[in-house]
């Protein structure tokens, strides 16, 4: 089999959670590990991990509660960024991942920050697709999940955000902004709104709107480790991403704290890979 060619795997790890994951490259280069987003799972990487698999030793895992990682009920997982945070940092000390650049989209993005405020060593750079770390980034989009921050015991402001878990809205998230929504392929949104389908997903997405109000606290703590540990960053967003919002990625230049950083934009939206990933894989090949 080719180096380049992508391979899937799990493996057990946190007391018996089987984290789905795709590879790819030569075991002995520099890894880069590609976090995903809400609603998505390691299958938005698909063309990226060949994009940079001749130069990287690529990892995707799916976050528990995405994908096909698969969470025993006799686990009582509770489904908060800290607990899917520590899964992958044991993930990563279960695949001896000593070194490694991390690709942050969406929901990665505290997922990816809170495994370096967790292992600040063993973050070689950091790549922020539409991966937010500063208030300036959340768009209008966040107004109804703000709502439930706001009074998190109110049901009927949990059961709004239902609306959030539709074919429509998963759709909307991959084709808004774009240039050429016709060319994105419908196995995408199609794909993630099936397994959003499957029981308990709507309780497990529910409890991740109202729990992300934690990685908005944690946005200090974010930026004082961009202060004190100065990782290389590169900010590679959609411009056209009604979800995170372009100040977002230009306050990663425009805070001061990193010495090491670039700002991009591509004509694209929120799940910009699919139709720009030759652009971003560039990129990123040019900045590692």
């Amino acid at each position: 089999m080719s180096h380049s060619a992508t391979r899937i795997s799990s493996v057990t790890v946190d007391d018996g959670i089987q984290v789905f994951y795709r590879e790819a490259g030569k075991q002995d280069a520099p890894v880069a590990l590609l976090l995903h987003g809400f609603p998505s799972s390691s299958f938005q990487y698909r063309d990226l991990i060949t994009k940079l698999a001749p130069h990287y030793h690529v990892i995707a895992p799916d976050l528990p509660g995405f994908g096909f990682t698969v969470v025993p009920d006799s686990r009582n997982y509770t489904y908060t960024f800290a607990n899917i945070a520590k899964t992958i940092e044991e993930f990563t000390y279960k695949l001896e991942l000593n070194k490694f650049s991390v690709y942050v989209f969406d929901y990665g993005a505290p997922t990816g920050l809170r495994l370096a405020l967790a292992r600040p060593d063993a973050v070689a750079a950091i790549i922020s697709q539409n991966g937010n770390a500063f208030v300036e980034g959340l768009g209008s989009f966040w107004d109804p999940i703000k709502a439930y921050w706001a009074d998190p015991t109110s049901e009927e402001k949990r059961e709004a955000l239902a609306s959030l878990l539709t074919y429509d809205s998963t759709k909307f998230q991959y084709v808004t902004g774009e240039a050429h929504p016709e060319r994105m392929p419908p196995e995408t949104w199609t794909l993630d709104y099936a397994l959003l389908s499957q029981p308990p997903q709507k309780d497990i997405q529910l409890d991740l709107f109202l729990d992300y109000r934690t990685n908005v606290d944690l946005y200090p703590a974010f930026q004082a480790y961009f202060r004190t540990s100065q990782p290389p960053v590169l900010a590679i967003w959609g411009k056209n991403d009604p979800i995170f919002i372009p100040p977002g990625a230009m306050t990663f230049q425009a805070s001061g704290l990193l010495s090491d950083v670039e700002v991009k934009f591509v004509d694209g939206g929120h799940f910009a890979l699919e139709n720009h990933v030759e652009e971003i894989g560039d990129a990123i090949i040019s900045f590692l």
